[in-house]
């Protein structure tokens, strides 16, 4: 695993439940969303943090019909998903900024 997957792994949960909190989404639309903000990520990779998640409570999925093909798992935020958000939020807030000033004093 390289440096950049580690790192991740790690921010990965906080990540998804950024997306779900925007909009109900299903697994494969999560990964796109995903991708589109830069964060490669494999579909395969998101559907057993999806199911820890719900395991968890912190999201819920729910069955829907789809327009093309099989019905698809939409995925939202409950309250104990929109209290670990906000509490990843304030983790990273206070991890990035000391993170960021070591790394921009070492360029200098």
């Amino acid at each position: 695993m390289n440096e950049r997957s580690q790192l991740l792994k790690g921010i990965l949960e906080g990540c998804i439940l950024a997306v779900i909190s925007r909009e109900t989404v299903y697994g494969y639309e999560l990964a796109v969303k995903l991708q589109q903000q830069g964060i490669d990520v494999k579909e395969g990779s998101i559907y057993p943090l999806l199911l820890r998640l719900q395991k968890e409570k912190l999201i819920h999925g729910e069955m829907k019909a789809s327009g093309s093909g099989p019905n698809r798992k939409y995925y939202k935020l409950t309250p104990a998903g929109e209290a670990s958000l906000k509490a990843f939020r304030e983790n990273w807030k206070a991890l990035k900024q000391p993170v960021d000033q070591l790394l921009d004093e070492e360029e200098s």
